[in-house]
């Protein structure tokens, strides 16, 4: 013990963690075992995961979340109604509408006119399987998608929405799907994070909902588990790349001298953060080789780029994050995920801004999922695309007689998914006849959670956390698998 330290240093190093410091033998042994352990492991044998996990055989081992912003309309996409055509300008009836919640845009509304879908509907591949001649692409991959019409959520508003699915809860803190994923199963790749995030929005640009960084925050997991965001613009990853005149063999020396600085730190006080210091300083070296060959695509075949269409090689474009996207899986980065914004569709939708979003989406979409299975990555990939909830079957912001949009809607809306033990040619759920009640097998956001979670091979109710007393978990207090998704019930 040294008795030469002042009070305030020994106030400095006496924290409430200072317990784990019995020496450097404790948590920076660890620390610096962790480091050594990548040298040991193959790239497709997890690093880090949790003891027991995962606790049964996974389906999937890695996801790729397709997030559609604002909300994409169900009922112009992904769940015909006839009815709604039948009785286009007529009042939906009350008894339909019980006490839905709607946002305050609409909700004093005298009348809920009902409004068909922009586009006929029809049936695609061998499974039948319909969707809107909006959606050509997206259509000719319909035997490998499973199609879920019965989604519901409470949310009524974007960012508690988006919130809501990634975190589990509606207010933020919590943290993502990503990070429980990587906190609990590990990493297939040190060089990569575990968890990387990408955002794009509308050509037109359109819409200004945010994307907010709590929508793939750590909340109290460690902080090694937050996800990277890589941007479309200038550098991928900020502050990365090393500045002018300093060579990789210098910038290591340098690491080498603050990381042992560090692990002494560690030793001192036990500081959990001080590990993700560590941890991440070696993951931005690693990167700084790992991140150019990745956004490297003069060896993509031609065919390839373009089967994604015309924006594949336009950097912050949704087709070029999917390119990205099947990358990422390629070197086992275990969570992917795509923020595409513009489905805020409240007074464009007729007149041209659904059409566009599709034309964005569609192709680089079905194009990924084609390009996982030509590489036979499909299998143990989960894709999903979906938004935080629908859009109504009503019409909004009348003018000259016509409804310009729809507004948000919660208690029915659609998601696809593919790959990852997911079962493909099928439609899961069904809504009533103007798309606003579900009438069969609905899913609720916590059920969607429980659902991934499981092809992961995750119970999802043993994979907790304890803070402030509790344990946490992922689906929160709720949630059930949805069991006629999987492949194999």
């Amino acid at each position: 013990m040294d008795f030469e330290l002042s009070p305030s240093e020994w106030r400095s190093r006496l924290t409430r963690r200072s317990f784990l410091s019995a020496g450097v033998q404790g948590i920076g042994a660890v620390a610096l075992g962790s480091l050594l352990a990548r040298d040991l492991k193959g790239a497709n044998n997890p690093i880090g995961a949790l003891p027991g996990l995962p606790h049964f055989a996974p389906k999937a081992k890695r996801m790729i979340c397709l997030w559609q912003g604002g909300g994409p309309s169900h009922v112009d996409l992904f769940d015909p109604k006839p009815t709604l055509v039948k009785m286009a300008g007529q009042e939906i009836p009350a008894s339909v509408r019980g006490d839905t919640r709607l946002s305050t845009m609409s909700s004093g509304y005298a009348k809920y006119i009902a409004t068909p879908s922009i586009k006929p509907f029809k049936k695609w591949g061998a499974s039948g399987t319909e969707l809107s001649e909006m959606l050509p692409h997206l259509g000719s991959i319909a035997d490998e998608i499973c199609v879920v019409r019965s989604m519901n959520t409470e949310a009524v508003n974007h960012a508690p929405g988006v919130t809501f699915f990634m975190t589990g809860s509606q207010i933020p803190g919590r943290p993502s799907m990503g990070a429980w994923l990587s906190y609990g199963l590990g990493t297939m790749n040190e060089d990569l994070p575990s968890y990387v995030v990408m955002t794009s929005s509308d050509s037109a640009k359109t819409c200004g909902q945010l994307f907010f960084e709590h929508y793939w925050s750590n909340g109290f997991l460690p902080g090694k588990h937050q996800g990277v965001r890589f941007r479309g613009v200038g550098d991928p990853v900020p502050y990365v790349g090393n500045p002018a005149g300093v060579s990789r063999d210098a910038r290591r020396t340098m690491l080498d001298d603050m990381q042992a600085l560090n692990r002494e730190h560690l030793g001192q006080v036990g500081d959990p953060e001080i590990d993700t210091r560590i941890s991440q300083y070696e993951m931005a070296f690693r990167m700084q080789a790992s991140v150019p060959d990745l956004l490297d695509f003069k060896n993509e075949p031609k065919s390839v780029l373009e089967m994604y269409g015309p924006d594949v090689l336009k950097p912050g474009s949704f087709a070029n994050n999917c390119l990205i996207a099947r990358r990422l899986a390629e070197r086992g980065v275990r969570f992917t995920q795509l923020m595409h914004s513009g489905w805020d569709q409240h007074g464009n939708l007729f007149s041209g801004q659904l059409a566009q979003q599709c034309l964005d989406t569609d192709q680089p979409s079905a194009a990924l999922v084609k390009d996982l299975k030509q590489r036979g990555l499909l299998e143990d990939t989960l894709v999903c695309f979906g938004g935080e909830f629908g859009r109504t079957p009503f019409g909004q912001n009348v003018k000259d007689g016509k409804p310009q949009g729809r507004d948000h809607f919660g208690r029915a809306y659609s998601w696809w998914l593919a790959g990852g033990g997911v079962k493909p040619g099928h439609v899961h759920g069904a809504t009533d006849e103007f798309g606003w009640n579900v009438i069969k097998d609905r899913v609720h956001i916590h059920d969607m959670q429980a659902t991934l979670m499981h092809l992961f091979g995750i119970n999802h109710e043993g994979l907790l956390f304890r803070y402030q007393g509790r344990q946490f978990r992922l689906t929160d207090v709720e949630g059930h698998v949805a069991k006629g998704i999987l492949k194999s019930a």
